[in-house]
């Protein structure tokens, strides 16, 4: 009945909404029936002779994952990931991020349900790219990014997707741990609290998950991983003050173009410089790939804002996660301004 709703809901918007509307929340509802409607129970293909033996180990995994995420970690599992979905391409959807030249401050999107978010999805890597060469036409920073997963946030049993096929057994627990924690917390219109919210979840997670298993091999590799992505959040968050200290200058529009451009440049070489402290190891590479702007920016610090300061406060509460859980939904029921103001306390009182 829930899913009806919802998407009666969706349906009815097409009807007061622009072309342009109707074209997006169309993409959007084939998109999701058309995964809806392919999903395959998990315990079928199991037992099914046809299915490939990596597929088979891949599903039984996602079981342990699942359960572990309910008794270990407290998540509301529900009928979540009893399914699976062969995508038959890379990702699940492709999510748009855009910010004006002069700000990080990211553009935002408003729908049903959801609430505003700092992006939005298509379906269609083509659909996707359409749409961010408009909103360039517009002067904005755009970044088009592709997503392995998403959360419906309880409105379907979210499936396994064909997706997972390109991660490793850690990977595969990061990712479920990460939309499951959406299960417990959502605020429409705060991405940035709920990300972060989620992958600290998802880090916890995976710690944990490692450290039962007794897979120390795996453990010290998430470590190196961790402390190699925090350095990498570092710098994006060295470029950000000093790209904000430009945009709230005096300069005229040219010059700070030029500075912004040696600002990006500064911040390709600080990662080769990062690199080599790693013993040449990448891990970010195709991130540098092509040119920065904003927007790409704002498509890190959406997920990495207040990471350290969930962290600090599971720390607090001594690691335990109902309490952890408690205090951020106790959070989640504030203004925006008193919920940055809790977490603020958190990141300068580790």
């Amino acid at each position: 009945m829930k899913n009806r709703v919802l998407l009666l809901s969706l349906c009815f918007v097409l009807v007061l909404c622009g072309c342009q509307s109707v074209y997006y929340y169309s993409q959007a509802i084939d998109g999701q029936l058309n995964i809806m409607m392919n999903r395959q129970p998990i315990c079928e293909l199991l037992d099914d002779p046809e299915t490939s033996e990596n597929l088979k180990k891949r599903l039984s995994l996602v079981l342990e994952i699942r359960d572990f995420a309910k008794n270990e970690l407290h998540l509301p599992i529900e009928n979540h990931y009893l399914s699976y979905v062969d995508l038959k391409r890379p990702y699940v959807v492709w999510n748009v991020f855009a910010a004006p030249e002069f700000s990080l401050a990211p553009k935002t999107w408003c729908f049903p349900v959801v609430g505003c978010v700092a992006y939005r999805g298509y379906f269609s890597a083509e659909s996707a790219h359409r749409y961010a060469d408009g909103l360039k036409k517009r002067n904005y920073d755009v970044y088009v990014g592709g997503a392995i997963a998403y959360s419906t946030l309880g409105w379907f049993d979210d499936p396994v997707l064909s997706t997972i096929g390109y991660l490793s057994e850690t990977e595969s627990a990061a990712l479920i741990f990460h939309e499951l924690a959406h299960q417990i917390l959502y605020i429409p219109d705060d991405t940035a609290f709920n990300e972060s919210f989620a992958t600290a979840v998802e880090q916890e997670g995976v710690r944990r998950w490692l450290i039962t298993n007794g897979d120390f091999e795996a453990y010290n590799l998430f470590i190196v991983k961790y402390q190699r992505h925090r350095q990498f959040v570092d710098l994006i968050m060295s470029s950000r003050r000093q790209l904000e200290s430009l945009y709230q200058s005096n300069l005229q529009a040219p010059e700070k173009r030029e500075k912004k451009a040696v600002l990006f440049n500064q911040l390709k070489r600080n990662y080769d410089t990062l690199k080599k402290k790693w013993n040449g190891a990448s891990g970010y590479e195709s991130w540098f790939l092509h040119s920065l702007n904003n927007a790409k920016l704002v498509s890190v610090l959406t997920y990495q804002d207040y990471v350290p300061a969930f962290r600090n406060m599971l720390q607090k509460k001594d690691g335990d996660l109902r309490q952890f859980y408690a205090e951020c939904l106790r959070l989640s029921q504030k203004s925006k301004t008193e919920r940055y103001s809790g977490l603020t306390h958190y990141l300068d009182n580790p």
